[in-house]
Parts: C-alpha cells; sequence; structure tokens
C-alpha cells in the first residue's frame, strides 16, 4: 500500500520527475505526459460520479474504472524494460479489457442505434462522460504515440484498455441520456 508522509519534496523543482524504476525524467517528457492524461481522465470521472450516485449500476461501474485508471498510471510509469525490479509492477491485465467490453455491451443493450452523431450535452452526467471520453481520447493519443518511439515499452493491454475505455465513456454518456432518448443529435448544416 502506497503510504505518503509528506506531500512536497522539491525533487521536482527542476523540471524533472521519477518514473516508478527511479529513473528521472523532464515532466514535459512523452510518458510523463501519458499517465499525466490518463490521471487527468480518472479526475473527470470523478466529476462524472457526482452525477450518477443516484445509480448504483453505472457508479459503481465508474469507480472500477477510477482504480483501473490509477492502475494504468502505474503501468505507464514504470516500463517494462526486462530488468528485474525488486517489486512486481502493476499491469493492465487482458481481463480488465474484457470486463469494460461487458460492460459496453450490457449498457448498449438498453439503447437504441444511433441515426445521427450526438453532441455532448444533455444530462450533466452525460455531459462529464463525453467530457472524459474527449480526454480518454488525448491519454490514448499520447500513449499510443510513446508506443511508436524507440525503448518505450508500453503493454498492448494498456492501449487496449484506453482503447476500450473511450468506447466505454461513449455508451455510459447515451445510457446517461435517459438511455438515448435525451441524447442531443447533430443536425449537419442546421445554422447555415
Amino acid at each position: 500500500m502506497v503510504r505518503l508522509n509528506k506531500i512536497y519534496t522539491r525533487t521536482g523543482d527542476k523540471g524533472t520527475t521519477m518514473l516508478g524504476t527511479g529513473e528521472r525524467r523532464p515532466k514535459h517528457d512523452l510518458r510523463v505526459e501519458a499517465y499525466g492524461t490518463v490521471d487527468e481522465t480518472n479526475s473527470i470521472v470523478g466529476l462524472a460520479r457526482l452525477e450518477t450516485a443516484d445509480n448504483p449500476e453505472l457508479d459503481l461501474m465508474l469507480s472500477q474504472i477510477q482504480n483501473d485508471l490509477f492502475d494504468l498510471g502505474a503501468d505507464l510509469c514504470t516500463p517494462d524494460s526486462g530488468e528485474k525490479l525488486d517489486y512486481e509492477p502493476l499491469r493492465i491485465i487482458a481481463s480488465q479489457v474484457e470486463r469494460l467490453e461487458k460492460q459496453i455491451d450490457q449498457l448498449n443493450a438498453d439503447l437504441e442505434p444511433l441515426k445521427s452523431f450526438i453532441l455532448p450535452g444533455g444530462a450533466r452526467a452525460s455531459a462529464y462522460l463525453h467530457y472524459a471520453r474527449t480526454v480518454s481520447r488525448r491519454a490514448e493519443r499520447l500513449v499510443t504515440a510513446l508506443a511508436a518511439e524507440e525503448n518505450e515499452p508500453v503493454s498492448a493491454e494498456a492501449i487496449q484498455y484506453l482503447n476500450r475505455l473511450s468506447d466505454f465513456f461513449f455508451v455510459a454518456a447515451r445510457w446517461a441520456n435517459n438511455k438515448g432518448t435525451a441524447d442531443v443529435l447533430w443536425v449537419p448544416g442546421q445554422n447555415r
């Protein structure tokens, strides 16, 4: 378990931060940006949960996602160099991706097929979930850019999880809009 006795350490005062391996990197490093954006996604899920407390089913799913996002941050913060560490690093695993897929299918079963693109809005929970969707997509872009770099390992499961996560947020946003009946639909060229 993590134990934080002192919040400020001054070790980052020169613009660097420490990865889980002990390696120091600039705070603007692509890996740091990637797991920082995962953390930002988690914060938005916290906002969404303020609006889902009256829906235990969706709130539980979001609670699980928040925990998974910390797992993902830990995974990204500790690149797998193949070297033996003094501890077993936390990694996203296939069952976490599979759980998201099942939850997407579960929520999607209550929705009518789309006939138009959706504008973010409707219920507050839906708007926050759309916000989480867009930030998780940014995290996914950063993580895939990181994975494309030489000597920057990222697991396939971490990438898969982020890809499914934005899909989950899309379906959950529709579900939070009275199971899609309150979706705000895009009308192409409406204001010409």
